[in-house]
């Protein structure tokens, strides 16, 4: 049966929450209090779910005992975990891959223990030192991976294929999270990634506000969501204001609520629904009050965005069919 506006499951990204404490303790080594409040405070603005960006907690670094105890401190809390979110550990980074790989299979299995349906990677790196100093820190470039070289898409192919194939053993949807200057910057080039990997349990996260944030030119966003939408398994949302005075070579961005910027997201969802999208959504947004911005996102999104009753115009993807039913500053990532 397909999701409406009241059921469909969209959690929030734990971006708001520093994963190191004002003492330099890490939210993995905190006691269970510590993840409970964070998780209440999210619950208490409106969400039955968290997306847990590993900005904040990393599971797959968790001993057995304490992923045990988050599971049910998460039970306690009364919030769903449907979904991890690791981010900045590219299996092609040349000097980390080895052992960026090997934390995205621990993520992979600490989803499982979780009860997780989906885990969400990428290509992209560390923010560079010149980033971190930015107060927008996409303003200034950072990694990319090399165009044209064939034996590092190669690596990347086999690399997610190995993810997704332990995934799919597990239960557990892979999600390859687009972002700008890596193999997943495009909509050409992230589809065919995905139909190299050829599994049914990996597609895309078509996080369009990575690449419209850009202080460059950029792809139309509709072609995004034409291109990308048909293989996609997971979504981060999330939205920017953006300005351009092409005869200056002028663009600046900002982030902004859902229904405020440049992604008309009722138009997208229409063509996301006519291809069959069913996947879980996370709101995120950078800046000010994070939690409560993507509060508002998701309620703009049961309001007046996701269909209000089950029949809404629905296709069949190819990803679709793949899908398993059912006081330290925050981290820059």
């Amino acid at each position: 049966m397909a999701y409406t506006a009241g059921n469909w499951p969209i959690a929030a990204a734990m971006l708001p929450f520093p994963g190191t404490s004002a003492r330099g303790t890490h939210v993995n080594d905190a006691d269970s209090s510590v993840w409970a409040a964070a998780l209440a405070e999210v619950k208490d603005s409106g969400f039955a779910n968290a997306d847990l960006t590993d900005s904040w907690l990393r599971p797959g670094d968790l001993s057995p005992d304490r992923l045990a105890e988050f599971r049910q401190t998460a039970e306690d809390v009364g919030i769903g975990i449907p979904a991890i979110s690791a981010i900045r550990r590219s299996v092609i980074e040349e000097a980390n891959w080895e052992a960026n790989l090997a934390y995205s299979h621990r993520t992979i299995d600490a989803a499982a223990e979780l009860g997780c349906e989906v885990v969400s990677v990428g290509l992209h790196q560390a923010i560079t030192p010149e980033q971190q100093k930015q107060l927008w820190f996409w303003t200034v470039e950072g990694h990319k991976d090399p165009v044209g070289d064939k034996e590092t898409w190669g690596n990347a192919v086999a690399r997610l294929r190995e993810l997704g194939r332990h995934a799919a053993e597990v239960g557990v949807l892979l999600s390859l999270e687009m972002y700008e200057d890596t193999y997943l910057g495009t909509a050409d080039s992230s589809v065919r990634l995905v139909q190299d990997i050829g599994l049914p349990n990996v597609g895309l996260n078509p996080d369009l506000g990575n690449l419209i944030r850009l202080h460059r030119p950029v792809e139309d966003w509709r072609e995004l969501v034409a291109k990308t939408l048909p293989f996609a398994n997971y979504w981060h949302v999330k939205n920017y204001f953006r300005d351009e005075d092409v005869a200056r070579d002028l663009y600046v961005t900002m982030p902004a609520p859902m229904e405020s910027g440049l992604i008309n997201y009722r138009e997208a969802f229409k063509l996301a629904l006519s291809v069959g999208f069913q996947g879980i959504l996370c709101t995120e947004h950078y800046g000010g009050d994070g939690l409560s911005v993507a509060a508002s996102n998701q309620d703009y999104l049961r309001r007046h965005v996701l269909p209000k009753q089950d029949g809404y115009a629905l296709g069949t993807s190819q990803v679709a069919q793949g899908r398993q039913q059912p006081a330290s500053e925050p981290a820059r990532v």
